[in-house]
């Protein structure tokens, strides 16, 4: 079973889902080659890709979460979903129960990206604590869009709630460059004696725009040595990044090419499963596979 759980949809009726970005930035991508999950489920069919946790594109419709929900409820054996919320709110936690009710597996902390550069602070805000508590008592996991600057206040946090697990979306986006043995990156492979801490693996750690003293082996192979393949896990980051969706995993199939079997199917789907057992389950609903397109 192969799984993605970092894809992004965006709806085609606007009127239904209109945009509204955090920081009020739309990003370029969601604007200029918006996917529907109904494309995304063609294009998981073409590559090969069985099952997806879809994150929520923060970056055009904020806190609303409901197209994704559309999708998984469309396409429940096929789907579940990463919310995201406003954490410093005071109904956070009555928010988080009402996406996790409607087939939700888990949260995503938007605190840096294209549309909002720098690393936020407020994710640490003691108004926050209640939704971390939930989603330990839930037993759901947090995904962590940030960098290394970050990295005190999560340790301070994990300290404070040990239960919750923790993925850190595009492995924290690490320097990589300076090649082995990756002293710039200390911070991220320092978290490796943290079991609750996961890591996203997207084309920004397998497919960069410059390996520089770096190579997939250098690099993902101590990414593997230290964290292990089973808190390992591949996100597409479609279609925020460009190429088809099996352009994509074929570029994450070459980078791991070094890697045995075994851990490539953690990497590739067991990860995924572990973090969210929704996935896990066996055979899809009918009409569930893209119709065919005949010539």
């Amino acid at each position: 079973m192969i799984a993605d759980i970092h894809p992004h949809v965006i709806s085609t009726d606007p009127g239904r889902h209109p945009v509204a970005p955090l920081g009020g930035v739309q990003s370029a991508w969601s604007r200029e080659r918006p996917v529907s999950f109904e494309k995304l489920i063609s294009e998981m069919d073409r590559a090969g890709i069985d099952k997806a946790a879809i994150v929520q594109a923060s970056t055009a419709y904020g806190h609303d979460n409901s197209y994704v929900a559309e999708a998984i409820a469309a396409h429940p054996r096929r789907f579940t979903g990463v919310f995201s919320v406003d954490v410093l709110a005071a109904d956070a936690v009555d928010k988080m129960r009402h996406w996790l009710s409607r087939g939700f597996g888990g949260m995503r902390l938007f605190t840096t990206g294209s549309t909002m550069p720098g690393q936020a602070t407020w994710f640490d805000d003691p108004h926050t604590f209640p939704a971390w508590r939930f989603a330990g008592e839930a037993g759901i996991p947090v995904c962590m869009q940030m960098t290394s600057d970050g990295f005190a206040a999560l340790r301070a946090l994990m300290d404070r709630f040990p239960d919750v697990r923790i993925i850190l979306d595009h492995c924290a986006r690490p320097h990589l460059i300076d090649g082995p043995p990756f002293a710039a990156d200390a911070g991220l492979f320092g978290f490796a004696d943290n079991s609750n801490i996961f890591l996203k693996v997207t084309p920004l750690n397998f497919a960069p725009a410059n390996w520089g003293k770096a190579t997939p082996q250098t690099f993902l192979g101590k990414l593997l040595a230290a964290f292990g393949a089973a808190r390992l896990a591949f996100g597409s980051n479609f279609p925020a990044t460009e190429g088809t969706l099996k352009e994509i995993l074929g570029k994450a199939r070459d980078a791991f090419s070094f890697a045995s079997d075994e851990d490539q199917g953690w990497i590739f789907g067991g990860t995924a499963q572990r973090l969210y057992p929704m996935l896990a389950a066996a055979g899809r609903d009918a009409g569930d596979r893209a119709p065919r397109r005949h010539a």
